[in-house]
């Protein structure tokens, strides 16, 4: 097998360091792809051992085109990328917002997937929802779920309306999370704490609670009722989050989030 990576941002770099990692393709079968002359130069510099270049003919000797880049930049890409594709190629899209009948109509091509990953696939540990075109064949299905498996796990969608919600609840939510971390460091600081001090007990507590409640037969209510004696110091905090509607305010964040998703589709 081979792939191009056209935008080899953070996440695009991702994928082909997971890739690399799990012998799912040599390292002479990974073509990165610049996005100009500069670029590439970099590329090659910190992967002297990656095939790199521009956006041009190489890209259709590929049987997997990940598409990486903004959504934003996809407009002005569309047509340099359709001009290479080859009709028996597959086009892997992890740009937010953008359908797959867009990339398809754009592109000129059936074989289409879109898949949403998270940033925690850096290290392996992402979750990737992604949906596919009718025109992908089921043995390229089952190639790309192997390929995003690489970044943590994949989890298919046969309503690709539901990618906008995998975009805001897991998409962002490293986001959200490291938000609710900065706040307890910052609550920790102010009770006296160095803040080295206030994180070492935040980011401590904060995995030991994931592999508890990985690990555990009771529901996150009967968890938290664990923590929240009646009467107790928790249950003083949980008091003062329901009142400020914090369930509430995380909710509608989500949400704002599934509607700009949505929005980036029309820009």
């Amino acid at each position: 097998m081979r792939i191009a990576i056209v935008g080899c941002g953070n996440m695009g770099l991702a994928f082909a360091k997971s890739f690399l990692h799990y012998n799912l393709v040599e390292p002479q079968d990974l073509l990165l792809i610049g996005r100009h002359a500069e670029h590439c130069q970099r590329l090659r510099q910190a992967h002297p051992s990656l095939p790199t270049g521009l956006l041009d003919a190489q890209v259709s000797t590929c049987n997997v085109v990940l598409i990486a880049i903004k959504p934003q930049d996809f407009g002005r890409m569309a047509g340099d990328l359709a001009a290479v594709l080859r009709p028996e190629q597959v086009v892997l899209s992890i740009m937010a917002g953008i359908p797959i009948a867009r990339l398809q109509r754009e592109l000129g091509h059936g074989q289409v997937l879109r898949a949403m990953p998270n940033t925690p696939a850096l290290l392996g540990m992402g979750i990737t929802g992604f949906s596919a075109a009718p025109e992908v064949e089921r043995l390229r299905l089952h190639q790309i779920e192997n390929l995003l498996n690489a970044t943590g796990r994949a989890i298919f969608l046969e309503d690709e309306s539901l990618l906008d919600a995998v975009t805001a609840l897991s998409g962002s939510g490293p986001a959200y999370f490291y938000f609710l971390v900065k706040g307890m460091i910052e609550a920790g600081r102010q009770m006296g704490f160095s803040e080295s001090v206030a994180a070492l007990l935040v980011k401590q507590t904060m995995l030991g609670s994931y592999h508890l409640l990985n690990n555990s037969e009771k529901n996150l209510d009967e968890l938290i009722a664990d923590v929240a004696s009646k009467g107790g110091t928790t249950e003083a905090a949980l008091r003062r989050f329901a009142q400020g509607n914090l369930t509430e305010t995380l909710i509608a964040g989500i949400q704002a989030a599934r509607q700009r998703a949505t929005e980036l589709a029309a820009e």
